[in-house]
């Protein structure tokens, strides 16, 4: 699967699981280490878990697992590395105090669904 299509994949997941400000980067101009960057956080510890969650599983439908899974067992900063993609579910805090985003502040954000396209595609 395609990088770009597996990242809106994931982004969706994280979007159907109720997680919160979910931000897809595209870091391919940037840096070599991967295609994507999909941030977002959860409530608590089982709503982070479940939004890791949400990634793995509809990503394994299409026979697609990560290289690794950081973080699960704490669930304050879950990484779920794809190779092309990684998916970071932070707790709020930890999303606050790292600023991923600021951080990489260069790489173009790639604009949400609306609400007809989520209903339709």
């Amino acid at each position: 699967m395609p990088s770009d299509e597996k990242a809106l994949r994931a982004r969706s997941a994280l979007i159907d699981a109720r997680a919160l400000d979910p931000v897809l980067l595209d870091m391919r101009p940037l840096t070599l280490i991967t295609d994507y960057f999909l941030i977002c956080h959860g409530t608590s510890n089982v709503h982070i878990r479940g939004l890791a969650d949400a990634v793995r599983d509809a990503l394994k439908g299409e026979s697609i697992s990560p290289f690794g899974v950081e973080g699960y067992d704490d669930a304050r900063w879950i990484l779920l590395d794809y190779g092309d993609l990684i998916v970071h579910v932070f707790a709020e805090e930890e999303r606050e105090f790292y600023t991923l985003e600021r951080l990489w502040s260069d790489a173009a954000r790639l604009p949400a669904p609306t609400e007809d396209e989520r209903e339709n595609g």
